[in-house]
């Protein structure tokens, strides 16, 4: 596949099945992510409708609905009680990370779709809890990686699928911002263990190259070595506000990441093969663009157009193209627990001071 293939097909739906028909949606959490970016992509999609919001303040859900003109506004107690359930055929779940299960439980019971936000849950146990959930109630489950419906994504794996880079050699992986200049209060959730999980830099940050690399390449991480650190007063009760780790990918090839929530913002991921590189930078957070070398090639793919909203409208929309079609998931429940593990690997290696096997 040559490069001027992948500018022409930069935004092609290869996953799309035709398939027609409307999912509606009940967002859960209505924080700024789901606010400013959720609201917007799915106004955006061609299968998806906001057709309910759920908060736990009853003025909040009904003034958003009358902002976005959504017929139903319901509290989170309303939601498990089964409220406007003959308004919404899928439940999105974008509350804080140790209060997914819930939802998702509710929505199970409900014989309601969930696309629920990464990570899955706060710790191993309770995503596996939630997955089995879902299991049971035979209902379809999704992991809410929006960088493999992103089409910088996707064209990089058709690249690396068609030999451009050639053997994988090393993965490089780094996302920093700087969480207290984007929300000043030492209280808030990602710096709560009770709330966050394992810790907030691997947690909401480091799950984006882990993720991403997996998809690409297709290999699953074996082993991890890893060092945190938390030196800011506002992290005393996470450990790691910064966080350097090797993860060991299938076929032995090393993936080294980088990570911190009190740093510059900066997001990327470099595949190095023996015949190619391939590099996105930015990566995670809105514009991905491409950056492809091989030989004396060198070459820059970018839409600088193509967002986080965007980015969540690929992701709802392929949600919504699988409901519809009831073709399978690719980043569903069982995908979600996989990083879970792999993040608890990485806190576990980085407390032991050595290598943990996944």
């Amino acid at each position: 596949m040559g490069t001027q293939s992948v500018v022409d097909r930069f935004t092609e739906r290869d996953w799309a099945s035709g398939t027609d028909g409307t999912v509606r949606f009940a967002l859960v959490g209505l924080g700024w992510w789901t606010v400013d970016v959720v609201i917007p992509a799915i106004e955006q999609s061609t299968h998806c409708e906001t057709t309910a919001l759920v908060s736990s303040s009853q003025e909040k859900a009904d003034r958003l609905a009358d902002r976005h003109d959504v017929d139903a506004a319901i509290t989170y107690d309303d939601f498990h009680d089964g409220a406007a359930t003959d308004t919404y055929d899928a439940v999105y779940v974008g509350t804080p990370n140790a209060y997914h299960l819930e939802y998702v439980e509710t929505a199970a019971d409900l014989g309601k779709a969930v696309l629920c936000e990464k990570p899955l849950e706060a710790t191993v146990e309770r995503s596996e809890r939630l997955v089995e959930a879902a299991e049971a109630a035979d209902i379809p489950l999704m992991t809410a990686y929006r960088m493999q419906t992103e089409p910088a994504v996707r064209r990089a794996k058709e690249l690396i699928e068609d030999g451009f880079i050639g053997e994988p050699t090393h993965v490089y992986g780094n996302n920093t911002q700087p969480i207290l200049e984007m929300n000043p209060d030492p209280d808030q959730w990602r710096l709560d263990p009770d709330v966050t999980g394992y810790g907030t830099s691997v947690m909401d940050l480091g799950i984006y190259p882990i993720n991403t690399a997996r998809f690409l390449l297709e290999r699953d991480p074996v082993s991890v070595s890893a060092r945190m650190d938390s030196s800011h007063e506002a992290f005393e009760n996470v450990p790691d506000q910064t966080a350097t780790y090797t993860i060991t990918l299938e076929g032995d090839l090393p993936l080294v990441c980088t990570t911190s929530q009190h740093a510059q913002q900066d997001t990327q991921l470099k595949i190095i093969g023996t015949e190619g590189t391939i590099e996105l930078a930015p990566a995670f957070h809105g514009e991905a663009t491409l950056h492809l070398s091989s030989g004396s090639l060198r070459a820059t793919v970018e839409d600088t157009d193509y967002g986080a909203v965007e980015e969540m409208r690929e992701e709802f929309d392929y949600f919504a193209d699988r409901v519809l079609s009831g073709e399978s998931i690719r980043p569903d429940g069982r995908h979600g627990l996989a990083d879970m593990r792999t993040i608890r690997a990485i806190h576990e290696a980085a407390e032991r001071d050595e290598p943990v096997t996944i």
